[in-house]
Parts: C-alpha cells; structure tokens; sequence
C-alpha cells in the first residue's frame, strides 16, 4: 500500500524524490520487520489482557509432563497477535500486485483459521483435544491443494487470469501439459541436479510441504518460547532465497531458478522475524501467553508455501530440522506402539514422551535447556542450508 502511495506521490510531485527509496525491496523489509516488531510489542500486553479476562487459557493434559501441570490457565491463542502483526506490517510494505505474497498470506491466515477453532473449542468447550484430527486434517488439505493447484501454475504466469486459462488449457489437454524447468525439484549442494515433477508430482509434493510442515510447527510447539526461534529463524533464511530467487542477476549467479516475482515474499519473511520475536518477548520462559493452534499451523503453512514458491522444498527440511525430528518423533512412537500392542498384547514406547522435545524433559533436561539447544541446532542448520547456496 506504501509502494503504491509513494509511486503515485513520485509522479505527481516531482521534487519528492527521496521517495524512491520505496522502490527498494530490501528497504520495504527492513520497515516491515520493524513495523511488526512494534506492532507486537505495543499491542502484545494488551491481547495477554484481554485474553486473561476471557478466561482462554491453556488446558494440559493430565498424562503429559508433570511440571508443566502450573502452566494450566496460562492465556493461549497467542498467535493471534502474531498474525495481526504479519498482516497488517505486510499489507502496509508490499506490492500489492504481486501474486505470491497473497498466496502465503492466505495460506497463513487460512490455517490460522483452522487453529482458531481448534483452541476455541479447546478454551470454551473445555476439550483438550480440540478440533478433532480427521476435521482438522480436512481443511488443512482442502486449503494445502488449493494453494498448491495455484502454484503448480503460477511458475509459468504471471497473473491470475493467466493462471486460470492454463489450468483450463492442463484439463482440456487431458492433463498433460509440461511445467518449465524452474517448477522442477532442486536438489540442494548440486550444480545442475534437478529432477521434473509434472503436474501431479509438483501439486502433490508441495500439498505435503505446506499441511507437513504445518503439523510439524504445530507439533514442536510445546515449550515456553521453543517454536517461534525456529520460525523466525527458518522464515528468515527462506526469505534470504526468495530475494536471490527473485532477482534475474543473484538466480544465474547462484545457478537457482529465476521467479519473477519471489523476491517480493522478503516482505512477508521480514514481517514474519519481527512478529516472531516480538511474540517472544512474552514467551519465553516463564511464559505469559501460549501461540496455541492459531499460530503454530499459521506459521508452519506459511513456512511451507515459501519453500515450495522458492523450490526450496529439500532446504526447508535441512533448516527446519527440528521440526522434522518432531513429527518423526510422533510418527515412530505411535507406529510402534501400535504394532507392539498388536505383536505382544502390550504397546511399547521408542521414546519416554513424544514430542521429542518431551523425552529430553523425561530424561532430566531442564525446559530452558532443551529449548536453547534446539534453537542452536536450528541456526546451524540455517547455516548449513544457506551454504547450498555456493556450495554446489
């Protein structure tokens, strides 16, 4: 909405030239991340208030970690402030015209929707299990195959109707329109390994990015500030590639597909960091509000789209290593307890307590002390995945 403003200033009032700096993207995202950063800050005590005075605390589960039985009541649908902050600080600093930031926007907000209900129903109707897994596995895909089925054809138009006549011309082809290279999967520290997905393969792929790294975020957050590092963390490096990804001259430098256009979600990424952090200030240990389902599956749907817009869907699981360990670590307890129970009458467990986070809790950490390790683990494999970017 600035950029706009600024441009329409520029070409009425000459002597406003200092306006161009608007045109810069990188200024936009500095702004953005500080628009958010204050955004969270000024509004965070008061959501906490208001959320307190609803009674929208946060239920735990009478079978889970024993001492964090004193965090019951502590105000939930904290992500809230979250979103509010990446909304308004993206909707003030981006173009407005650029297709794939709305694409994430909506994603984000769309399965901030479906954790708004899940904790609603969890606060209000007093069920620790909220919104029930099948539901809520149903929207998410609903949404994560919208977006997907947009992108799929996204990479070869650049505007909507553009988009949609391709999607007309895929079905009355009998489906077998090709995608350019740059839809291909990426293989990172490579120089030129890329394999073609099709249609079907890039939709289906990226639906698993976008709803698995949504319950893998979803799934991590269980401790007083141990999510939103990562995300900000994970968030910022994505939107490191979307700019290099962006620009004509850094994508052949770096030998990384050229999307016009993606260079623009460094606004969203920048929003993202600052909200994120502003959020911490109010999570971190002992906390005084949870993100709850609102934010968690917000973030990690957001976290996905990018990745798949910027081909970075391998990268995504190097940096986000911790969310991968998590959902892992869910998958295997259950899977084996199943089968034991069904082999030996009697399930048994490959970890004390899943979320792995938990199982370090069990096995004497201190809460602090897994959720800072975590955090160093996420930078460095930041580091690493940043590093594919000239190691190839």
């Amino acid at each position: 909405m600035l950029l706009s403003l600024a441009q329409w200033l520029q070409a009425n009032f000459p002597d406003l030239g200092f306006l161009r700096v608007f045109s810069y993207i990188t200024f936009r995202a500095v702004m953005a991340a500080l628009t958010a950063l204050l955004i969270g800050l000024a509004f965070g005590p008061w959501v906490i208030r208001r959320l307190t005075e609803m009674k929208i605390g946060q239920p735990i589960r009478e079978y889970g970690v024993q001492q964090h039985l004193s965090k019951s009541g502590t105000p939930t649908m904290g992500g809230v402030l979250i979103l509010i902050a990446i909304g308004v600080s993206t909707l003030l600093w981006f173009d407005w015209a650029n297709r794939f930031v709305w694409v994430v926007m909506l994603v984000t907000m769309g399965f901030g929707a479906i954790g708004w209900v899940d904790d609603y129903r969890k606060v209000v109707n007093k069920d620790p299990e909220g919104m029930r897994s099948r539901e809520k596995f149903f929207w998410q895909s609903l949404i994560g195959l919208i977006a997907a089925l947009y992108l799929a054809f996204s990479v070869s138009e650049t505007s909507f109707f553009g988009v949609v006549q391709l999607f007309f011309r895929w079905v009355s082809s009998g489906f077998s329109t090709e995608l350019p290279p740059r839809a291909d999967l990426l293989l990172p520290f490579f120089k030129a390994v890329s394999y073609p997905l099709g249609v079907f393969g890039f939709i289906g792929l990226s639906y698993l990015v976008i709803v698995g790294t949504s319950n893998a975020v979803n799934f991590t957050d269980g401790l007083d500030g141990l999510a939103i590092m990562p995300v900000v963390m994970v968030g910022s490096a994505l939107g490191v590639f979307a700019y290099l990804t962006g620009s004509s001259v850094f994508s052949r430098y770096l030998l990384l597909p050229y999307i016009p256009g993606a260079g623009e979600l460094l606004i969203f990424c920048a929003a993202l960091a600052g909200a994120g952090l502003a959020f911490l200030w109010f999570n971190t240990h002992p906390a005084q509000v949870f993100m709850g389902d609102v934010g968690a599956l917000a973030l990690g749907g957001g976290l996905g789209t990018l990745a798949v817009i910027t081909r970075q869907e391998i990268v995504l699981g190097i940096m986000g290593g911790v969310f991968v360990a998590e959902v892992l670590s869910v998958m295997l307890q259950v899977s084996w307890f199943k089968y034991t129970k069904k082999k030996y009458g009697e399930g048994r467990r490959i970890f004390k307590m899943a979320p792995l986070h938990h199982h370090f809790e069990k096995s004497g950490w201190k809460e602090t002390q897994v959720v800072v390790r975590f955090w160093i683990i996420t930078m460095l494999l930041c580091l690493v995945g940043l590093a594919s970017l000239k190691l190839r």
